[in-house]
């Protein structure tokens, strides 16, 4: 008789799956343990003690980083930090007691444990401080510059500090408490971390007041006190402000002399740069020769300018203002700006931008977004999958921008504006075109203290590069419209950038700290036969002003010269080629033997 055998599971795998739990259960033990510990009640007054004591300890390591580099032994940099520690310990228990409810506020508080977290990741990685004008500029950075910043290290940086207050919050159970009873509590609680701050600073001011003069940037180290700030400063002001006045400047702004004599109208392309550094520039004595274009080209450079701010928020704005630095600064009102003027004289304005904005600039006159009408082998050429585009794409159909604009309007002459995308970083190597990468290797990480330097300036000067291009092409473009206009072109970038120098990378810092190398900024102009006849200049006597120091207050003066547009606003000694106009020239008595030609 044949028997069926019936083939039953081995006993070992049985035996290797228990062993396979066992492990799993092994491992897991020590999580269990801190989750039953995170699920232990506690009240909401606790919570905020425990929760801005582990901030202090786990999201301030660039402040205790920095004690180190300025108070040079342990025993001095441990006493600032244990007395900073303690202060913005009991600063944020201060604030926090306001939140310091049985209900609704857990959102709130991993709120404040991420924006510490993500201060932290940036202070480490950028050396930047969270003052007002980077909470400004991190507000106002549009999706391409936020996609430039994220990766997988940002990542891992942020949830090294976030996962125990996200793990803890989210299962800790807070028990009911009376109305009475919390208020009482959470005023305590704010009386008692007021007084030992105050205890601190008047048993410590002998060490604290002059670490904190001479260091100002610590102030905006200390998290997540100072990102709260000044983020709520960049949210809040704005609405509780007074609603500035918007101050014309229009008035009495005409065309002048020149246009009476004209043959032909002036076509002027104004560009503004980012991040563009001047010690960076061939031009400028630069050990590398990042501008072979413009150098081909007769322009004249200037190379001692220095910016109104550290960002383009900052220093665009006050660029194009009448006021100058200082009253731009100090300001009650908002005025109207250099395209206002001229665009009031009759001049046609137009703005096209590759970047974030014009930041209110361009407003009240025409403006256009770089990848406007472009088809999809434009798209494919200058731009990536992400939709940020190389500068090149203005250039692309500008003959079609500037043939849309009616005959009647060009004909008392065109200013364009081209905003640049520049040397933006920390994305470098996306800046420029493969034809143009000219130095290798580059540095391709948001990371840039990963990076080799000779990398990190490989990335950045190709950018240059690229930007030095543009500028070549700009003025071939403008060559080919002479015989309709007079044209000429001026660049100037709106602020420098730091590149590893001191440990600081990308911009934006305080100008009163700021380094030079994000103040000091190119210029550089190209003006044709035609237009510099039309405005009696002298490019002899331009040239010979290279070393002249300057700074963007001379821009709007500057281009109201240049284009000759007549207003009460104009200041003629803030003008760069008042000097060199005729009259001028004729009045400085030049040497004998020299001769001045026009």
């Amino acid at each position: 008789m044949n028997t069926t055998s019936i083939r039953k599971p081995l006993p070992t795998s049985g035996v290797r799956s228990a062993a396979d739990t066992s492990l799993l259960s092994r491992l897991m033990q020590p999580l269990r343990a801190i989750d039953n510990k995170f699920r232990t009640p506690m009240s909401a007054q606790k919570i905020v003690v425990f929760l801005s004591i582990y901030l202090v300890l786990a999201a301030n390591w660039p402040l205790w980083f920095q004690l180190a580099r300025i108070g040079g032994a342990p025993s001095l940099y441990m006493r600032s930090a244990f007395i900073l520690g303690v202060l913005t310990a009991c600063g944020l228990i201060a604030i926090l007691a306001f939140t310091a409810w049985t209900r609704g506020f857990r959102l709130l508080w991993l709120a404040v444990a991420f924006v510490a977290a993500l201060s932290q990741y940036y202070m480490l990685t950028y050396s930047v401080v969270m003052d007002p004008g980077m909470a400004a500029n991190v507000l106002q950075t549009d999706a391409h510059e936020v996609a430039d910043l994220l990766g997988w290290r940002l990542f891992i940086g942020v949830m090294l500090v976030f996962t125990i207050p996200l793990w803890w919050l989210l299962r800790v159970r807070i028990p009911a408490m009376s109305m009475v009873r919390q208020s009482v509590r959470n005023a305590l609680l704010l009386v008692v971390s007021l007084a030992v701050a105050a205890a601190i600073i008047g048993t410590m001011s002998r060490d604290l007041a002059p670490l904190m003069r001479n260091n100002p940037q610590l102030r905006y180290m200390l998290n997540p006190i100072a990102s709260l700030y000044s983020t709520s400063v960049s949210v809040i002001r704005p609405l509780i402000t007074k609603r500035k006045s918007l101050i014309p400047m229009g008035a009495g702004a005409a065309l002048g002399q020149s246009y009476a004599d004209q043959k032909k109208p002036p076509l002027f392309v104004l560009v503004v740069g980012e991040t563009g550094r001047a010690d960076h520039f061939g031009l400028n004595g630069y050990a590398r020769d990042t501008t072979p274009q413009l150098a081909a080209r007769d322009v004249v450079n200037w190379k001692d300018v220095h910016s109104c701010g550290t960002s383009t928020l900052a220093s665009v704005p006050c660029m194009f203002s009448p006021l100058g630095k200082k009253a731009f600064e100090s300001r009650k009102d908002d005025y109207e700006t250099l395209l206002d003027v001229v665009q009031a004289s009759g001049m046609y304005v137009l703005w096209v931008d590759n970047q974030s904005g014009c930041k209110g600039v361009c407003d009240r006159v025409p403006h256009a977004s770089a990848s406007d009408g472009l088809n999809s082998e434009q798209r494919k050429r200058y731009c990536d999958a992400s939709g940020e585009c190389r500068d090149m794409v203005m250039l692309d159909n500008i003959d079609q921008r500037i043939a849309a604009i009616p005959a009647d309007k060009r004909a008392n002459g065109v200013l364009l504006v081209l905003h640049q995308m520049g040397s933006h970083g920390p994305a470098y190597s996306k800046r420029s075109s493969a034809s143009t990468k000219q130095f290798k290797p580059e540095c391709t990480t948001e990371v840039l203290a990963d990076c080799a330097h000779t990398e990190l300036m490989n990335a950045y000067d190709n950018s240059i590069l690229e930007t030095d291009k543009f500028l070549g092409r700009t003025i071939d473009w403008l060559k080919t419209q002479s015989s309709t206009y007079d044209t000429g072109m001026l660049y100037l970038s709106d602020h420098g950038e730091s590149l590893g120098e001191y440990g600081q990378f990308l911009h934006g810092l305080p100008y009163s700290i700021a380094p030079e190398v994000q103040k000091h900024v190119p210029m550089v102009a190209w003006l044709d036969a035609d237009l510099l006849k039309r405005g009696h200049l002298s490019e002899q006597c331009l040239k010979g002003t290279a070393d002249t120091p300057y700074t963007h207050d001379n821009l709007y003066h500057s281009m109201l010269g240049i284009l000759d547009v007549k207003s009460p606003s104009y200041e003629p000694t803030l003008d760069i080629f008042a000097q060199c106009r005729a009259g001028a020239v004729a009045q400085a008595k030049p040497a004998a033997g020299s001769q001045t030609e026009f």
